[in-house]
């Protein structure tokens, strides 16, 4: 079996939705208490849950027709956008150490893109 293009690209699609699910969650936290009224009432906590959501179910087509092998690496993908969309949503910093885990990231998914292509 091989791995169509498509569904590698619906499985990044699914990852960046999920970043920001992990983004909301984030802006939940920051209000976040354990009373059910609190949790029905913070926006941010459904919006995070709900995206978490939209990602995982956009994944099941993609994991129908290809390998799992060669897409679920693809989620390491969610680091590359949460780290863009702290930076920009949240301001937190990039340091050399995270901008190297990221550039690690995009080099191994590439080449398992690569691999899949010609392999």
């Amino acid at each position: 079996m091989s791995t169509p293009l498509w569904s590698m690209g619906i499985v990044l699609v699914a990852t960046f939705i999920g970043a920001f699910g992990a983004l909301m969650l984030k802006k939940a936290s920051g209000t976040l208490s354990l009373s059910i009224s609190a949790l029905l009432h913070n926006h941010h906590l459904r919006e995070g849950v709900i995206l978490y959501g939209i990602g995982t179910l956009l994944f099941i087509p993609a994991l129908r027709a290809g390998e799992l092998s060669v897409l679920y690496p693809f989620v390491a993908t969610v680091y590359i956008w949460t780290s863009i969309l702290s930076l920009l949503f949240l301001q937190e910093r990039m340091n050399l150490w995270k901008i190297l885990g990221v550039l690690g990231i995009i080099i191994g998914v590439t080449l398992i893109g690569v691999g899949s292509a010609y392999g």
